[in-house]
């Protein structure tokens, strides 16, 4: 990168010149390779075109409930500019098991139809080019939940927004 350019922040190439690893669609994922440490993960739009949506969901149905929301509702959740998407982040959990792997997991397989507990960044899977999102993780050393806070913080200082798929900080 040369020091004239500076990518758009919250951008593809912004998150590859950093910290994050990955950078793969859901469909390619091997897990082997996303680590077991707690941390942070985003999932990203390649794509700066227009988003087009659909009306039903193909993400599980947790506890019976059906993921989708209407289109209405997506289009005013969309955010111009950023190709961040969603910004999640993956503790050990209580037992100490949980970490990247099994919560990107966990959101792999909500999006591939099963009925898994990940209902924030559903919104993604409504988008018609849901298969060539990517997804990335950069594991922390602090909490990962006080990084999560931060970013989204930044985002929406920097958009006036969260994330498309973060319904919540």
């Amino acid at each position: 990168m040369s020091e004239s350019h500076q990518p758009s922040p919250w951008s593809l190439e912004a998150l590859q010149h950093g910290e994050f690893r990955g950078f793969v669609r859901f469909a390619d994922l091997d897990l082997a390779g996303v680590p077991t440490a707690p941390g942070v993960y985003v999932v990203v739009r390649s794509s700066d075109d227009a988003p087009r949506f659909t009306a039903d969901s193909p993400a599980g149905r947790f506890k019976g409930k059906d993921p989708a929301v209407a289109v209405d509702v997506l289009a005013k959740q969309w955010v111009e500019g950023p190709q961040v998407l969603y910004i999640g982040k993956a503790t050990l959990g209580s037992a100490g098991r949980r970490g990247l792997q099994k919560r990107i997991d966990e959101y792999r397989r909500h999006g591939a139809g099963e009925p898994v507990g990940h209902w924030g960044g559903r919104y993604i899977w409504q988008l018609e080019d849901r298969d060539d999102l990517l997804v990335a993780w950069n594991p922390v050393q602090e909490d990962a939940a006080a990084v999560e806070s931060r970013m989204l913080r930044d985002f929406k200082a920097r958009y006036g927004a969260l994330p498309f798929a973060n319904l919540r900080a």
